[in-house]
């Protein structure tokens, strides 16, 4: 069903051991109309790790959006999440592959390593991710990206891009107008004041490409 990763804005969920505020955000989000959600909780135990993915996953399959579970294939299966996203020193792609259905989501980090996505995409990965392009708090001792890989993108990766890092809706537009297909942010929608409004302002900003 969601074999193609879809354009538009992917929302990651930031680290919270509160299940209710988490999911409360997780909707605001999806009703600004998110395209993707990552559930990414480096803090939390595994336990609790399934019964956040559980109730997000309730939440993006009400509004028809794909979930994709952050370095956790056993997780992944678990919930029967719509895909699995891994970094270099995750699970492997054909590994990944092995275990998942067809028509799941596969993304893989790609850091600053242009190689890497050649490598991940004739693998079978669905997207591949770059960054950091910005600053990024969530981050902090991320590798650097620059703008000009996005460009060296074009030419060898037919699958979605999507960048990550410090993005905001200041910095959004030259990514996007690079080439990129999605987006990924957490701090910069998560932290607002209205995440909502937040989601809303990010996805207009595809409406220009």
């Amino acid at each position: 069903m969601y074999k193609s990763f879809p354009a538009g804005l992917y929302a990651i969920t930031p680290d919270t051991n509160c299940t209710v505020r988490l999911c409360e955000m997780v909707e605001q989000v999806l009703m600004g109309g998110a395209t993707c959600v990552q559930y990414r909780n480096k803090a939390a135990d595994q336990s609790l790790r399934l019964l956040q993915a559980t109730e997000i996953h309730r939440l993006c399959q009400k509004h028809n959006v794909p979930l994709i579970i952050n370095d956790d294939i056993d997780l992944t299966l678990e919930i029967d999440a719509e895909g699995l996203h891994v970094g270099e020193n995750d699970t492997a792609v054909p590994v990944a592959k092995k275990y998942l259905a067809d028509d799941k989501i596969i993304g893989v980090s790609c850091y600053n390593q242009l190689d890497r996505a050649v490598a991940a995409q004739a693998q079978g990965a669905s997207y591949v991710a770059f960054g950091a392009f910005f600053p990024s708090v969530t981050k902090s001792d991320a590798t650097q990206a620059g703008i000009e890989l996005l460009q060296a993108a074009k030419s060898l990766i037919r699958i979605p891009v999507v960048a990550i890092g410090g993005i905001n809706q200041h910095n959004a537009s030259i990514l996007l107008h690079s080439g990129c297909f999605a987006i990924a942010v957490c701090q910069g929608l998560f932290t607002g004041d209205d995440i909502c409004v937040t989601t809303r302002e990010f996805s207009r900003l595809f409406n220009k490409f």
